[in-house]
């Protein structure tokens, strides 16, 4: 998760809100992302898209069996779609989003979700504080 926090600081870094993620295989990072939607002008570039994608093009396949993916904010229903159809295994998140959260604070898309062909393990409060308090700090600056 402290790799997450540093990639979130990229996102600050460019202005965009702080989330960070990373895709882990077998121990080793095999994606990174940060939010990227203000610069790339893309409503779909969430740090878990960017780090699902920067894996897959590592890879050279979209599926992502066995792993796991450190998120800094819990993921949104764009997100959690996008890591159904990966396949992820396990999501690890920090702070909870309780606006838009897919793992339970709002919507339970992940872990419970019978209706999809396949389900991922989903836990939250890892970092949590930290990961909240670069959100709060970004927003308080902006304000």
């Amino acid at each position: 998760m402290h790799l997450a926090l540093m990639l979130a600081q990229r996102a600050v870094a460019e202005g965009e809100v702080p989330v960070g993620a990373l895709l882990v295989l077998d121990n080793a990072v095999i994606g990174e992302g940060w939010n990227r939607p203000i610069g790339a002008h893309d409503a779909t570039a969430h740090a878990e898209i960017q780090a699902l994608r920067d894996a897959g093009q590592r890879l050279g396949n979209y599926r992502l069996p066995g792993t796991t993916l450190y998120v800094t904010l819990e993921p949104c229903v764009m997100c959690a779609g996008a890591i159904i159809h990966a396949r992820v295994d396990r999501v690890i998140y920090g702070a909870p989003d309780p606006k838009a959260g897919a793992c339970g604070s709002v919507f339970e898309l992940l872990p419970s979700n019978s209706r999809f062909n396949h389900r991922t393990d989903c836990r939250g409060g890892i970092l949590a504080e930290d990961c909240a308090e670069i959100l709060r700090a970004f927003f308080r600056a902006r304000r």
